[in-house]
């Protein structure tokens, strides 16, 4: 298969076939940790805190880290990083699988990983697609390439639950590692040329775009929007197994393994149809109110979830709603920044932007596993997950998504 000459941009097909390719086994082995959780941590002794804090420091790390890879991304070309974050990647899994300490476990699951997930993941490809994609194309096609990674979701659920089966935690790990080895060959198919002055009229450096970004009210606001969404999200990935667990002293019928697996796998299925939805809506309508639809329905499903009696049909219900509006944000978001801020630097500002994303994933993932651990019960964090809900549908609103209009120096 042909796709480009080594001195013209990647075409449409080979962006979004390589680049869905990427995220899907980045997102979609991340996806499944949370089936790792109680396995890890009954046989090692350890309480539900340590994995919920190697999950926390690897979406912190993940999210500190982004901005500066973005921009090296953007600086640099992208194949370099990526090819660095597919090695990180098996290193990390292989490091989790053979770690027999608290600490090892989370250095390895927590620091490498997240350091991978900012070089494999939504920025940087993003980043190639905004480069190479026609703009009037752009918010389709990260629907098409967060569906993609929503589809890896809905693929490694049962098979890394189907690992954890038939060859326990540590060997699943280990398999998942030449999984994740597989993302090295995927960068060099995304290699994009060097081309002079892609960028015409725009002589923006690095710490200029920062500025302009900082200074900007819309930029802030989808910032803090972005915080809800990762607590949402990553507080569930990695607790509702869990969860469900702890409740089927009540409704014994949801303790199988299968119906968190089942959930899970479910929220991956309906999240490729919510982020090309996503895609395409935005393409139509105002992206600041499907944004603010979005968290204000989480929050509802969250309420539902909580407060209805729970049995499998309910859980798979709220994980289809939950799975459609799952990572819907991310191209909305994007394309709001690229609209804004332009294409230049967008794996950076994108990288920024998600930075409180991965605050807000770090909040959900540790203070599930610390409050449980305290308080014998995860009540707490639904709550605080459903007012945040709230909270963002509110500070998306005012969301202004027309473009920046530079000076042009001759």
């Amino acid at each position: 298969m042909s796709f480009r000459k080594s001195s013209e941009k990647l075409t449409l097909q080979q962006v979004l076939i390589f680049g869905g390719l990427m995220v899907t086994f980045s997102m979609g082995i991340r996806h499944g940790f949370g089936l790792f959780n109680l396995p890890i941590t009954s046989v090692n002794g350890w309480g539900r805190e340590t994995f919920a804090l190697t999950i926390a420091l690897q979406n912190l790390i993940w999210g500190v880290v982004q901005p500066i890879t973005g921009a090296l991304a953007d600086r640099y070309g992208s194949l370099k990083i990526m090819v660095a974050g597919g090695v990180l990647y098996a290193l990390g899994l292989a490091g989790m699988a053979l770690s027999t300490d608290a600490l090892n476990f989370t250095l390895t699951g927590g620091l490498l990983i997240g350091l991978a997930q900012t070089a494999t993941t939504y920025s940087v490809v993003y980043g190639i697609l905004g480069r190479n994609v026609a703009a009037e194309k752009r918010v389709w096609a990260m629907g098409i390439a967060a569906a993609a990674g929503s589809f890896g979701q809905f693929l490694m659920i049962p098979v890394e639950q189907g690992l954890l089966s038939n060859f326990g935690a540590n060997d699943a790990l280990l398999i998942l590692a030449l999984m994740a080895s597989l993302m090295i060959p995927i960068a060099f198919m995304l290699r994009e040329p060097v081309i002079t002055n892609a960028h015409p009229g725009n002589n923006q450096t690095i710490k200029e775009a920062l500025k302009e970004a900082m200074g900007n009210p819309s930029f802030r606001l989808l910032t803090l929007g972005y915080f809800v969404c990762g607590f949402q999200v990553v507080f569930i990935a990695v607790h509702l197994a869990p969860y469900l667990k702890d409740l089927s002293k009540i409704y014994p019928s949801v303790g199988a393994p299968v119906v968190a697996t089942t959930a899970l796998a479910l929220i991956g299925l309906f999240n490729i149809f919510g982020t090309y939805s996503a895609g395409m809506l935005g393409q139509h309508f105002p992206k600041r109110y499907l944004l603010s639809g979005i968290y204000i329905f989480r929050s509802i499903a969250i309420m539902g979830f909580i407060w209805l009696p729970l049995s499998p049909a309910t859980t798979y219900i709220f994980a289809a709603i939950m799975g459609f509006l799952w990572l819907s944000t991310i191209p909305l978001t994007n394309a709001i920044v690229a609209q804004i801020f332009g294409v230049k630097y967008l794996s950076m500002l994108s990288g920024l932007v998600f930075f409180s994303h991965q605050l807000g994933s770090f909040c959900g993932a540790y203070f599930g596993g610390y409050l449980f651990d305290r308080t014998g019960s995860y009540l707490i964090v639904w709550n605080i997950a459903i007012a945040l809900g709230f909270f963002a549908f509110l500070v998306n609103l005012p969301v202004k998504e027309r473009a920046i209009h530079r000076a042009v120096i001759a």
